[in-house]
């Protein structure tokens, strides 16, 4: 979308629209929209790629839970842009629906996108709370189908060329004319390549594809939650010879930390104070995600109280700053004393009964 227009406005959907709600508003506005109906009309195709980003977003529950959560910064944020650069690209992401609603393919598209495109990978990705809060770059291999180096995905041998099929002359799709539209299918002699080869490539026996694995930089953003999609566009496997690549989905999954808890921006952590200084006051040292500080404890502090450290928690996804740390005091008694510190306790405790009495005295008048 050229603008940020809000996706339910789009559909024409309530907010709370169910899921077969959303599906037959795009299914309508599809139909109303699309290229073959208003040939050469501008207006027309810009609002049928509005209508397929509208769909490509709220129709997925993990991209739908961030444009109501965040809106399209939220999409943004976590990499996972829904735009479409071109209407085949639509077609080739909805093909099953335009089958729907025409009978056919791509509803006389099939020419232009014959060539494909390769299929989109997703794997999951683990990684610890300190690298989600601090963000990290990560090499990973993914088994994919690649262009193949020794025809570089012609499919024929070096020195060699296809020749053009007879049936298709070329086109690779077989025309049919179904009322105002023209459909097209796969051609069955050449399977859509719209070529024969006489003297396939040895490497990749003709497919122009072979499987490897493929070397990928992985950017994960400071402040990234468990469920996060990060999208790598063009990492995926290569198309069909003449296509292009699909995408890459990477889902992470942050694994919990023996010593923080998180909600949201928030961490949640504990930390020991031994009882003196919870009577009277001090210093501790608490353990940050990322290092160490001092703090100060306040007189009189209970078990379960609580301090707050501003901006030692998780970075904020879409804008800047942090969240805050809150450590939870817990409250220590020794387990062993020596003789001294037990007399300074009895006397602690003499004096304690006597301040008891004297308060009792005097608010009975004695």
């Amino acid at each position: 979308m050229s603008t940020a227009k809000e996706y339910y406005q789009v559909l024409g959907v309530e907010r709370t629209a169910s899921e077969d709600e959303i599906k037959r508003a795009y299914k309508k506005l599809a139909f109303q929209y699309h290229p073959d109906r208003n040939p050469d009309s501008r207006e027309a195709e810009e609002k049928f790629k509005d209508v397929a980003e509208a769909y490509a977003v709220l129709s997925d529950p993990e991209k739908r839970r961030l444009y109501d959560a965040y809106g399209h910064e939220g999409l943004r944020g976590a990499g996972m842009s829904p735009g479409f650069s071109s209407v085949e690209d639509i077609f080739s992401s909805f093909g099953s629906i335009f089958e729907d609603l025409f009978g056919f393919g791509m509803g006389g598209r099939g020419r232009r996108r014959g060539r494909g495109r390769g299929a989109d990978l997703r794997l999951q990705m683990e990684i610890s709370l300190a690298e989600a809060v601090s963000g990290l770059e990560r090499e990973i291999m993914v088994p994919r189908l690649s262009t193949c180096p020794e025809c570089q995905g012609g499919r024929a041998a070096p020195g060699s060329s296809p020749r053009t099929c007879p049936a298709c002359r070329g086109s690779g799709q077989q025309v049919l004319q179904h009322g105002f539209f023209t459909m097209s299918t796969p051609c069955q002699r050449c399977g859509g390549s719209g070529e024969f080869l006489d003297q396939p490539c040895p490497r990749c026996r003709g497919a122009g594809r072979i499987e490897e694995e493929h070397k990928v930089m992985v950017t994960i953003p400071p402040g990234v939650d468990d469920g996060t999609r990060l999208r790598l566009s063009g990492e995926g496997e290569a198309g069909p010879p003449g296509g292009t690549n699909g995408d890459l989905y990477v889902d992470l999954r942050v694994l919990e930390h023996p010593r923080f808890e998180r909600d949201g921006v928030t961490l949640h952590t504990e930390a020991e104070v031994d009882f003196v200084k919870a009577i009277l006051g001090g210093e501790i040292e608490v353990e940050l995600i990322e290092g160490k500080k001092t703090v100060s404890v306040p007189r009189g502090t209970q078990p379960g109280d609580t301090l707050v450290i501003p901006g030692e928690g998780v970075p904020y996804l879409r804008r800047p700053g942090r969240g805050d740390l809150v450590v939870h005091l817990k409250v220590t008694l020794p387990k062993k004393i020596s003789g001294e510190q037990e007399e300074l306790l009895r006397r602690y405790a003499e004096l304690s009964q006597v301040a008891v009495k004297k308060k009792k005295k005097g608010f009975f008048g004695g």
